[in-house]
């Protein structure tokens, strides 16, 4: 049984951890709004984007003008996975859902025989991921020197997505991310990059389709379009990546929070009867050393 003094420190030890864990919440806090605004704000521009292409791609009707990041190589052999998380910890089971869908996809393709490479975007999906698959990855792409996640960072992986595609890497490339819905809900998704899927075209509000007239051609305009988009969605993912984390730290610094005060109060009720016990104890050595006089 621990001492007086073993429990006095440790109830000091979780009460420091308990402030930390707080002041974390509040930060975590502070940065989910600024992020969820910024992961909203970029929702309708990513749906318009594709809706243009799919307006472009309709009237293009995949003839062979079409770019290859929208028809693809033909083949479905080698697949490159893109995996986005988070830089840091500390934020729930946020970072391993993330890795574990992909972890699946990435399973399933080797049982179908197929080749897979992977892209670490994150530090950890590359710890989780280098575990089981370390011989895959290629690359691991670094964003814990930047402050403000913007479209400059999501551009630099378009780019090297690209030019794999174009070197002849890879047939197929997926992206893993985590859409936020709130602040205890962020779902794992998956986002076929390349071949490009371009959306179901929406009509407009008054039911009625538009026929549009293209100039340059379609085919021009979606050789200059396809790579934005992919651009566009690579930030809109690291943009909801983001929220997801503030949200998934926020709710786990408020439970570790919670769990530290349950401990606190376990602790000192144990203190309490190990103090009253002691104090029991000596009444009856001086009541006893009394009776024996």
């Amino acid at each position: 049984m621990p001492s007086l003094k073993d429990l006095k420190n440790r109830i000091a030890s979780v009460k420091a951890t308990q402030k930390i864990t707080k002041a974390m919440k509040m930060v975590a806090a502070a940065k989910l709004r600024r992020a969820q605004e910024a992961a909203e704000a970029a929702r309708p521009y990513s749906k318009r984007m594709g809706a243009v292409l799919a307006n472009i791609a309709q009237a293009e009707g995949g003839g062979a003008d079409a770019p290859a990041l929208m028809t693809g190589t033909g083949r479905d052999q080698v697949h490159l996975i893109v995996v986005a998380t988070a830089e840091r910890g500390l934020c729930g089971g946020f970072n391993s859902q993330i890795a574990r869908a992909a972890r699946d996809h990435i399973r399933k393709l080797l049982a179908e025989g197929k080749t897979v490479k992977i892209i670490c975007v994150g530090k950890k999906g590359f710890d989780i991921l280098r575990r089981e698959f370390a011989s895959l990855i290629i690359e691991r792409i670094d964003l814990r020197e930047v402050k403000k996640i913007g479209y400059v960072n999501a551009e630099e992986i378009g780019r090297k997505v690209i030019a794999l595609f174009e070197n002849g890497e890879f047939d197929v490339a997926t992206l893993f991310y985590s859409e936020f819905k709130s602040v205890i809900s962020q779902i794992p998704t998956a986002l076929q990059l390349i071949p490009a899927s371009a959306p179901s075209v929406v009509a407009a509000d008054t039911g009625a389709s538009a026929v549009y007239d293209y100039e340059p051609d379609p085919g021009a305009i979606l050789g200059d379009l396809i790579p934005r988009n992919l651009t566009v969605q690579i930030f809109r993912a690291l943009l909801e990546n983001v929220a997801g984390e503030m949200g998934a730290k926020m709710s786990a610094m408020d439970n570790a929070t919670r769990n530290a005060g349950d401990m606190i109060n376990r602790l000192t009720l144990s203190y309490n009867r190990q103090r009253q016990a002691q104090i029991t104890k000596e009444l009856i050595e001086i009541i006893s050393g009394a009776e024996a006089l």
